[in-house]
């Protein structure tokens, strides 16, 4: 893929991942294999497509506009009843040392190893996989979302975070065997001064705005 083909991509990645889910349904074709309906989610335990599952982030650039990237290859579980839906779980794996910018040396900055062997100003080099533990489900009164609450681990921090889940469609997969499937978008906001990440604050912000889109098959 030509730069600057790839660069437009990963910069407005995090917006349309935000604004995505108001147009599911709304302008949906009838025939798309999956649809926003509740009533299409079957009960059992669900794996994470890494292809199709993914973590958009921003952050505040110097006060002038924001910084973005995306981490892909999310993998995971969900186990998940409709007739239950306080009793979901889900838990993902997160690989850092897979995160993109549209810039490559950003790229690089964020993924450099500390001088002289010392704490990097970011993540370092060969950084370990973040992950998310849900601890509880508290579902919405539509039907359609849900507060997820689990313990994120990142950059060998572990700290309690809620994510804004909404469910955007079930079916089945015709490009993967008929596999049964069900997506979610999520949002949350994270302070990356909790996970240890210090570099450039306050002049690059605290606050990480999270966009998370995934999903999970039943084969």
């Amino acid at each position: 893929m030509h730069r600057p083909i790839r660069t437009a991509l990963l910069l407005a990645a995090p917006l349309f991942l935000a604004g995505i889910t108001a147009q599911i349904g709304a302008q949906a074709p009838a025939n798309l294999p999956g649809k926003p309906d509740p009533a299409r989610v079957t009960a059992g335990t669900y794996t994470a497509d890494p292809g199709h599952s993914f973590v958009a982030w921003r952050i505040n650039h110097l006060g002038f506009n924001e910084s973005q990237g995306l981490v892909g290859d999310v993998t995971g579980t969900l186990t998940i009843d409709p007739a239950n839906l306080a009793a979901a779980k889900v838990s993902a794996v997160i690989p850092v040392a897979k995160l993109v910018t549209p810039n490559p040396a950003i790229t690089a900055e964020l993924l450099k190893a500390g001088a002289d062997g010392g704490k990097p100003h970011f993540f370092g080099a060969n950084p370990a996989d973040a992950t998310f533990v849900s601890t509880s489900v508290v579902p919405g009164a539509d039907g359609v979302s849900a507060d997820v609450t689990g313990n994120l681990t990142l950059n060998g921090v572990t700290r309690p975070v809620t994510l804004k889940a909404r469910f955007t469609g079930a079916g089945t997969n015709p490009f993967n065997a008929g596999a049964r499937t069900i997506g979610f978008m999520a949002d949350s906001v994270i302070k990356r001064s909790d996970y240890g990440v210090m570099f450039l604050l306050p002049i690059v912000g605290d606050e990480v705005h999270l966009t998370i889109s995934a999903a999970f098959e039943a084969k």
